[in-house]
């Protein structure tokens, strides 16, 4: 199963490739593309860059969230925020954002005395923590439009576009955060389902994931609602749900920051806006979202291990002399 879902991730980006080129034979795409990324106002990039912040804000939140839950209150916003803007910044990139989160994690939060197995229980809220702001959300936009699910007509089966489908998604959605909820009020014992098992975490814990979750989402959509052009936009909460949908999808693919999957999806989920300016709001999330903070991600780490390794040395250096 680990060697499987690497060539599930190629088959994805190579498919999603072939029906991106099919999708613009013909068309200037560079030209098209730089013209429509020039017509965006300076102030809407501002706008997306501010998305930007408040979507990292709330993924430090994430880590914050699950320090508490585990009890640790030593370690400081700062340590935390840069931990995790390289954690997500990274994994966003890379794919398979657990294994690669937890390798991060554990090399920064190690130093601050954590064992293994509390960052693994960290790296595991983390991710529910995520999966409950998809989920919430998605309930919230499916039961209240339903029809956003026949924006992927063609690309996903009548049944599962049908609003009648989708609005039935949503309130199993929202049962699903009630259910949460309560189970965290009630003290409820964890829920198994096969081999995994779902904590309740305590309802101060769960308060936060409420907030916290939906935070990272509706950030992150906020920099592809600002990069569309005013003509053709359909409104915020209709880029949250296609966001919502085709980050979801691009997840499940595997493929490195979702690459071409994520493209392909939400291209098709908005027809009234031309292509060339969907695919230039795209290239402006990937810029803002993942390819500036990768590139400070990497300093980071850089000067995090060079630090690490001069501490080492001076130790060395120290023992030495004492012998």
């Amino acid at each position: 199963m680990d060697r499987l879902w690497p060539v599930v991730g190629l088959l994805a980006v190579v498919g999603s490739f072939y029906l991106l080129y099919h999708e613009f034979k013909g068309e200037s795409v560079g030209a098209e593309v730089w013209a429509a990324l020039n017509a965006i106002p300076p102030s809407h990039y501002l706008a997306a860059g501010a998305s930007t912040l408040l979507a990292y804000a709330a993924l430090a939140w994430y880590d914050r969230i699950a320090l508490l839950h585990l009890g640790v209150k030593h370690i400081s916003w700062i340590f935390i925020s840069v931990c995790s803007f390289t954690t997500y910044a990274l994994s966003h990139n890379i794919g398979a954002s657990v294994f690669s989160g937890a390798m991060v994690r554990y090399r920064a939060y190690s130093s601050k005395g954590l064992s293994a197995s509390q960052v693994a229980v960290l790296v595991v809220l983390c991710s529910y923590t995520f999966a409950f702001g998809n989920i919430l959300l998605g309930g919230i936009l499916l039961t209240w439009k339903p029809a956003l699910m026949q924006r992927l007509s063609g690309m996903l089966p009548d049944v599962v576009t049908n609003p009648t489908t989708a609005l039935t998604i949503g309130l199993v959605c929202l049962s699903a955060v009630g259910l949460y909820v309560i189970g965290s009020l009630m003290h409820f014992r964890p829920l198994t389902i096969g081999k995994m098992q779902v904590v309740y975490p305590r309802p101060g814990i769960m308060v936060r994931q409420l907030f916290a979750a939906p935070m990272e989402l509706i950030g992150a959509a906020g920099i592809i609602y600002f990069a569309l052009p005013e003509t053709g936009n359909p409104g915020y909460l209709v880029v949250l749900g296609t966001f919502l949908l085709s980050f979801s999808a691009a997840l499940v693919s595997n493929a490195p920051g979702g690459l071409g999957v994520f493209e392909l999806l939400f291209i098709k989920a908005m027809p009234d806006v031309p292509r060339m300016q969907v695919l230039a709001a795209l290239l402006v999330f990937r810029l803002f979202y993942l390819v500036i903070p990768l590139m400070i991600a990497i300093v980071v780490v850089i000067l995090f291990e060079r630090r690490k390794l001069a501490e080492a040395w001076r130790g060395e250096i120290g023992s030495d002399r004492t012998k």
